[in-house]
């Protein structure tokens, strides 16, 4: 029981500093600093900072992202997506992510840049692969063939994409956020409707070893 009570403390302590922290990246960025900042503003002390947030502004990072992730999956949850057609369940998660970050998108767009870098990248892609996944699983998907891996490169490209739009959106409303998600969908469906079409008159073409039989007869 202290075990799981010291859990609890040690979740809402980790997100009290994130949300503190946060605000300072506005001006710092994601370093030692803002983290610091946000701890002292928290009322953690270093020892609990070292063990909640062992590496550093990577660590902040990661709870900066496992926040927005978490409600996004909560507003989700509220959703009848189960009516929607699949690309409004995507479009609505892709939303939702957006919606979550909002109230710090000068701190997301600061994260976007810190993963871009080289010496984080994968992390960063380690990061867009747990909410994309995160998404799919929310709208449904039960895949585990190929599909699986497929679905998430390809929603993993589309909200990047999108996030990257938004970052510059100064539309009323961020309208043109949404028109660019809403356009970027559209283009996977149709050439997920080509590759349909090419597939079904591939099928009706005659096996490759009876088209051989035929040219060494003629």
């Amino acid at each position: 029981m202290a075990a799981r009570k010291k859990k609890t403390d040690d979740a809402a302590l980790k997100a009290a500093i994130c949300d503190a922290a946060l605000k300072h990246v506005v001006f710092d960025g994601f370093t030692d600093k803002a983290l610091a900042r946000g701890a002292a503003d928290a009322g953690a002390d270093k020892a609990a900072l070292k063990r909640l947030f062992p590496d550093g502004p990577m660590s902040l990072i990661d709870a900066f992202s496992e926040g927005a992730d978490a409600a996004m999956e909560e507003s989700l949850a509220a959703m009848d997506l189960k009516a929607m057609k699949i690309r409004a369940r995507i479009a609505a998660a892709v939303m939702a992510r957006i919606e979550a970050l909002r109230p710090n998108k000068e701190a997301a767009r600061r994260a976007a840049a810190f993963l871009s870098l080289p010496p984080h990248a994968a992390h960063g892609a380690t990061l867009i692969w747990r909410t994309v996944d995160a998404m799919w699983r929310a709208a449904g998907d039960t895949a585990t063939d190929f599909n699986f891996y497929t679905k998430r490169g390809i929603l993993s490209g589309v909200y990047t994409a999108t996030l990257m739009r938004w970052f510059a959106d100064t539309s009323e409303g961020e309208s043109d956020t949404t028109q660019f998600l809403a356009d970027r969908i559209e283009n996977v469906m149709q050439f997920e409707k080509f590759k349909g079409e090419a597939k079904k008159a591939f099928d009706r073409l005659p096996p490759l070893s009876d088209v051989l039989a035929a040219f060494r007869r003629s």
